[in-house]
């Protein structure tokens, strides 16, 4: 027989039961999952590219200007789709949902290619074929090989767009907690940091496994990571906060745009009143900046609004909020250009890989680093500058001023922009240095000789983009993540890769403007494929210029930005009216 329980007594135990499953949902315990699915998909992705341009020339034949091409386009497609993603997350799927799609793209995708190099047939066959001219590839080997990119950039999408938001969904736990801002502006910085790390150990031990072992165990270990990355993101399911999707931000955005040309000819009304405003929060005036815009939230006619506050056609009539929340996206997209100028710069992988293989790679004399893990060094000072200036030089400033020091994010945006300048010059004098040596050894013909330079030269720069990396990708971050409203979040997260999408873009076009508009008759391009009759220092020093100009075009952004504090003020009662629903 079942003992008796009295009902108050159940009532209580149920009640307890709510409490204890609710503070499990959420907070620290979430935080490694999620940041080992994205370290995980960090290692399988970036461990493919250093070596890529290897694989595409030496097994797909492919020249340096198709192969370059390609990688620009599928980078492009990779920092592009996350804003896709983000729009999806916010209005759509939901970001757990995003996220774990995007996991199962990228391992089919890492699978797919490595099927590219498992299946002979895949590619074109060796040319040492008792002397039978070499096959191009055909169209259904090169289509197989992109529909392994397009994959892995969708499922790069879904995660990239939605992980760092999320991670905050789960730290998040209102306005009430003093330390919330330190934690998140913590969480940002590790997130980043512990990301970076992951980019380090594909740039060694993927680009070791490839050099050493071959494409079919090269490409076969990042499957392996990719499906592992899937697994450790499921399993922790049951503990996420799992935020409902609250609204179509594009379509708002579209709305309000489209509201607002229908209502181009009404006249801007007095009364607070006049304007609709979300339901459940105060009378509101919309900003004054792009005034054009409060156009849409202007009520018409009384029948425009239900009895319950809510628009009867959204497509007539939108919110202050609705307004409010793309004059915040449109506000900050001067500064969010600024950083394109450094996403090119960072771009430019296939001039130091070609420096560092005409360079003297070795540390010891049976040691020698392979010209694909030279990158690492970049993500080495990375790593180590964050680290310092969240654990050293902020607790030591704050010591000496009595008081909490920390940099603006926009102040290190800026730094960032500097920094990126002064490593440009830096690379264009090292390999003015490394030409001038290559033809004291008579080596102006033969691009495949190798200069008695130390490779090591080649680290110098690469701290330096590092370091301007840390600046301006965790400024930039923590700007976008502050400034625009929490329902635009993941949106915030994916607007870096939205500029390293562009970027990549428009490093195509400078490199194919240079390549043209540099080349004469009998005269070599400044990009030319033989890098000793080229002037890569030339283009290092158009780079230089092109970021000192972006410079005084980012202080130029900062003045017009910093006049607008309304719009702060404005976006802050939203987010508090967010809270009490």
């Amino acid at each position: 027989m079942a003992e008796y329980v009295p009902l108050s007594q159940m009532e209580d135990s149920e009640k307890q039961n709510s409490s204890i499953k609710s503070r499990k949902k959420g907070g620290l315990i979430t935080i490694p999952f999620i940041i080992a699915n994205e370290a995980l998909e960090s290692v399988a992705s970036y461990g493919l590219l250093p070596n890529m341009t290897f694989y595409l020339m030496r097994d797909y034949r492919m020249d340096i200007t198709t192969t370059q091409n390609l990688l620009f386009f599928w980078s492009a497609a990779t920092n592009f789709l996350p804003i896709v993603g983000a729009v999806v997350a916010d209005s759509y799927l939901g970001r757990f949902l995003t996220i774990g799609l995007g996991s199962i793209f990228s391992f089919m995708g890492t699978v797919v290619l490595w099927l590219t190099a498992m299946i002979p047939k895949a590619r074109p066959p060796p040319c040492n074929q008792s002397g039978q001219a070499c096959k191009s590839t055909t169209t259904s080997q090169y289509m197989l090989l992109v529909f392994s990119f397009l994959l892995m950039s969708i499922g790069a999408g879904g995660i990239r767009s939605s992980s760092l938001a999320f991670g905050a969904n789960q730290l998040d736990k209102g306005d009430n907690n003093p330390n919330k801002y330190k934690m998140m502006e913590s969480f940002f910085t590790w997130y980043y940091t512990l990301c970076v790390a992951s980019v380090l150990i594909a740039l060694t031990g993927i680009v070791y496994l490839q050099d050493r072992l071959g494409w079919k165990v090269g490409f076969g270990v990042p499957a392996i990571l990719m499906f592992l990355s899937a697994l450790s993101f499921y399993l922790a399911s049951p503990f996420y906060i799992k935020p409902k999707v609250r609204s179509n931000v594009f379509a708002s955005f579209i709305q309000v745009i489209v509201v607002a040309c229908k209502n181009r000819k009404l006249h801007y009304p007095n009364q607070n009143s006049d304007y609709h405003h979300k339901n459940g929060s105060g009378p509101q005036v919309p900003t004054e900046k792009l005034r054009f815009l409060n156009k849409a939230c202007i009520i018409k006619r009384p029948e425009d609004v239900k009895p319950n506050g809510v628009a009867a056609n959204p497509w007539n009539l939108c919110t202050v909020e609705q307004v409010e929340e793309l004059k915040a996206l449109i506000r900050v997209l001067p500064l969010w250009s600024t950083g394109i100028m450094i996403s090119i710069n960072m771009s430019q992988s296939s001039f130091p890989l070609l420096q560092a293989q005409s360079m003297d790679r070795h540390l010891t004399k049976g040691f020698e680093i392979p010209a694909g893990s030279f990158g690492m060094f970049m993500m080495i000072a990375l790593t180590i500058w964050v680290f310092l200036y969240d654990r050293v030089m902020l607790p030591l400033a704050s010591k000496i001023k009595g008081r909490p020091v920390r940099l603006k994010p926009i102040v290190r945006m800026g730094i960032g922009i500097f920094v990126s300048c002064m490593s440009m010059v830096v690379s264009g004098i090292i390999e003015h240095v490394r030409r001038r040596k290559a033809i004291y050894q008579g080596l102006l013909s033969n691009s495949q000789g190798l200069v008695e330079m130390s490779a090591l030269w080649l680290i110098i720069p690469s701290c330096l983009n590092g370091i301007a990396e840390a600046f301006s990708s965790i400024g930039s971050t923590e700007f976008y993540y502050s400034e625009l409203p929490r329902s635009m979040s993941s949106i915030a997260s994916a607007l870096l890769g939205l500029g390293m999408a562009v970027a990549s873009l428009l490093a195509s076009v400078i490199l194919s403007a240079v390549d043209k508009y540099t080349k004469g008759e009998g005269k070599e391009s400044w990009v030319s494929s033989n890098i000793n009759k080229g002037h890569y220092e030339y283009y290092y020093w158009f780079l230089a210029l092109l970021t000192a100009f972006n410079l005084i075009y980012f202080v130029a952004c900062c003045w017009q930005y910093g006049t607008s504090v309304e719009v702060d003020i404005t976006i802050k009662m939203m987010e508090l009216s967010d809270d009490d629903d």
